[in-house]
Order: C-alpha cells, then sequence, then structure tokens
C-alpha cells in the first residue's frame, strides 16, 4: 500500500450548495484539507484521479488532522487499492455510447484517417474520422459529450423548474470529477454531464437538488424539506447517485 505524503496545508474553504460525485475511488498519495461549515466531524473521501480529501469543521487544529488522518489510514489504503484494482489496464474505444437518462444507444462508427479527428452525430450514430489513438479520439468524444449534455440537460432541467414553480438565470453543463451538480448565489446552474449515465429519476432527483438550492442555499433542514416535496424518494435516490461513478465510462475521463 503506498502511503499519503505530505502535511496539512492550506485549508480551503468548502462550497455549501454542491453536491459530491464519487464517496470514493481510486487514489495517489496526495491529499488537501477542506473546511466545510455544515459538518461536525471529521471525513475522509477518496476521489478519483489521486486526490484524498479531508473535510473538516472550522477552527480544526492540524494536530487534530493528522490524528484522524492516522486512525483512518488503512480504510484510505484500502479504497486506494480496491478501486486502482478495477481500472482497465488496456484501454479500448468504445463501439457504442449508452446514454441512460435519455434510452440512446448510439453505436460508433470508426474511420481511420489523418488530421485531427472529429465526430459527427447522424442517422441514428456516431461517426468518427481522424487517427485511431486514444489520447487523440477522446478529447474528441469529450467535446461531443458536453454539446449531448446541453442539447439534452438544459431544456430537460428547464423543464422541471417550470413544472415545480422554480426559478434560475442560467445553466451550464461541465465534465467534473467530483461534484455532479451545483447551484450558485448568482442562479447559475451547473450540471455535470456525466448525469447522461444515470437514470432518468436520479437526473430528475439532481435537479430538484439543485433547484432548492435556489431557495436554500445550504443543506438545512429547510432544504431537505424543499427536496422531499418535489421528491418523497430522496435519499434512496440520492445513494444511487453516490454509487453513480460506476456507470460513468472510462473515456470520460481518459
Amino acid at each position: 500500500m503506498k502511503p499519503l505524503h505530505g502535511q496539512p496545508g492550506s485549508v480551503v474553504p468548502e462550497r455549501s450548495d454542491q453536491l459530491s460525485l464519487f464517496d470514493s475511488a481510486p487514489s495517489e498519495p496526495t491529499w488537501e484539507v477542506k473546511v466545510s461549515g455544515r459538518t461536525r466531524r471529521l471525513t475522509v473521501r477518496v476521489y478519483p484521479g489521486g486526490r484524498v480529501e479531508i473535510v473538516v469543521p472550522p477552527r480544526t487544529s492540524p494536530k487534530a488532522i493528522e490524528q484522524f488522518v492516522a486512525r483512518h489510514r488503512r480504510w484510505i489504503d484500502s479504497k486506494v487499492d480496491a478501486f486502482r484494482a478495477r481500472l482497465p489496464t488496456v484501454r479500448h474505444l468504445p463501439e457504442q455510447i449508452e446514454l441512460r437518462a435519455t434510452d440512446e444507444r448510439l453505436p460508433l462508427h470508426w474511420q481511420e484517417g489523418a488530421g485531427a479527428g472529429h465526430l459527427l452525430e447522424r442517422d441514428g450514430g456516431l461517426h468518427y474520422h481522424g487517427p485511431l489513438d486514444w489520447k487523440i479520439a477522446t478529447p474528441v468524444l469529450h467535446t461531443w459529450l458536453l454539446q449531448a449534455g446541453r442539447e439534452r440537460l438544459t431544456p430537460w432541467l428547464a423543464e422541471v423548474a417550470a413544472q415545480r414553480g422554480f426559478s434560475y438565470v442560467r445553466t451550464q453543463v461541465r465534465r467534473q470529477r467530483t461534484r455532479w451538480g451545483s447551484c450558485s448565489r448568482s442562479g447559475t446552474i451547473s450540471l455535470n454531464v456525466c448525469l447522461l449515465f444515470q437514470t432518468p429519476a436520479v437526473v430528475r432527483y439532481l435537479f430538484i437538488h439543485e433547484l432548492s438550492h435556489t431557495q436554500h442555499m445550504d443543506h438545512s433542514e429547510r432544504f431537505w424539506a424543499k427536496v422531499a416535496l418535489h421528491e418523497p424518494a430522496w435519499k434512496a435516490l440520492d445513494r444511487e447517485l453516490t454509487r453513480g461513478w460506476q456507470g460513468v465510462p472510462d473515456w470520460v475521463f481518459g
């Protein structure tokens, strides 16, 4: 097992209006500390891409953080090893992209060619022309995925907001590793394009979660009461969303 290196350094304030994307995943020996006014105890999260996050209440001492890490070191290392073992040793370009959120299955047609790769969506499928190289082709897939997210998620969010009497200023779709969505105080709702790989019920729950933040910029009892009013099954859906990384293809972050 690889140890965690470094000492607790600068403490980064944690935003209170975001919903976590992963509860644990493969990690390299790097980590950071975040302060959260919403938490009363120290917690640890292991994320993909080599990041261990320690979430602490305000005014937590560095010594208390070091002791907490030492107590949970074995658990952290086990999570790191478990999720590293799930990483594919050989990466293959996908033959099909399945968007569970919209019940779409798009076959991918690969045609090797020179120059920069490009991707077109037509005839119920995706057609790529360019170098058949993972490092060249996956950024092209990322660009398409973001566009697909804007076209599919943005109007869907607007529809849910209108049905439930919420209002917001604008929407942006991003490809993030650690957040499913967020809502800013200025009324901007950010959505993770990885929602396309989740079930419609889970996506709708995430919409309700972020729309509720337009009225309550915290995770208070009033906030959760608002969420429950519009989505009574939110607890089960929240647990499903926490595990949602399992449905995200490896090329999305490749």
